[in-house]
């Protein structure tokens, strides 16, 4: 039987991610690179003024190349290794322990506090998963990570690894906002005491802006003082869940950090935000893996 989940601590409320530039105009970014030890020092100075802005969450990814980014800002910043909360994620299911010592390597750090599978999609096989699992545990067992996870899964992918695991995922990161909402999937992460993290909350303003959640939005948004973009972030943490944003302009940061620390969105506004989204779906993330999964893994 696999052991309770154990949950980070709460000041991770709301975290930086780093690697994908905001700055859409740009043609080149961390992702797109060949080299991911190669250092973009434009990312390095974004990370150093979310640090210096409160930040304590910095998400990082092998697949977005930015991890020796994150690791050049840390130590740069002076912060102390301890009051940062750091993750990363890895898509090599073939062998997680070496991907995450590389991790490390570039990260400039004898550790990470969470370590999260990437996405289920990259496994060949249900078997394939949850041996790739199971290589996790093992870096919680040698001190490589504080805490293992999960990013992008569905239900059956969540209950496919918890048949085999003895530490059970602290944390599964999903896509997150009121055009995707997936209330059965957040329902049973709760019953599994699976802390939710959500991604992406902004879409309604960005990828899918000009659609039926601007209304209530910008309702709240002048009720309470604050940007839509505040809104849309209380919308997932005020189900409990930790947000992930980004930006690489400073002011930016900061407002992100001081508006969403002004208020707490009321229960009917949650549900007010939810319902105004009414039949509107939109997933940006793994969308045609999303599709051709339909609920079914491989043997």
């Amino acid at each position: 039987m696999a052991s309770a989940a154990s949950h980070p601590p709460a000041f991770w409320a709301l975290a930086a991610l780093f690697g994908r530039r905001p700055d859409l105009t740009r043609k080149e970014t961390t992702y797109d690179r060949e080299d991911p030890d190669e250092v973009d020092r434009e990312t390095v100075e974004a990370l150093k003024t979310a640090v210096k802005s409160g930040y304590r969450h910095i998400d990082a990814a092998q697949m977005y190349k930015s991890e020796s980014e994150v690791g050049l800002a840390l130590q740069e910043s002076g912060l102390p290794r301890s009051e940062v909360f750091l993750t990363t994620k890895t898509t090599d299911l073939d062998d997680v322990e070496l991907a995450l010592e590389k991790s490390l390597a570039r990260l400039k750090t004898s550790y990470v506090d969470m370590y999260l599978i990437h996405s289920p999609f990259v496994a060949k096989s249900e078997k394939h998963l949850q041996s790739a699992w199971q290589a996790m545990e093992q870096c919680v067992q040698r001190g490589l990570a504080r805490y293992i996870g999960v990013s992008s899964f569905a239900i059956q992918h969540v209950a496919s690894i918890l048949q085999v695991a003895t530490i059970r995922p602290a944390v599964n990161q999903i896509e997150m906002h009121p055009y995707l909402q997936q209330p059965e999937l957040i329902t049973y992460l709760r019953e599994q005491s699976i802390a939710l993290e959500g991604f992406a909350a902004l879409t309604p303003l960005t990828k899918e802006k000009g659609g039926p959640v601007d209304a209530t939005c910008n309702l709240l948004a002048k009720q309470y003082g604050v940007s839509s973009s505040a809104i849309l972030l209380r919308w997932v943490m005020d189900q409990d869940a930790v947000v992930v944003t980004t930006s690489g302009k400073a002011d930016r940061l900061r407002d992100i950090l001081a508006e969403t620390r002004l208020f707490k969105l009321a229960p009917q506004e949650v549900v007010a935000v939810s319902e105004a989204a009414g039949h509107k779906s939109f997933r940006g993330f793994f969308a045609d893996d999303f599709k051709a999964f339909g609920g079914n893994l491989a043997e």
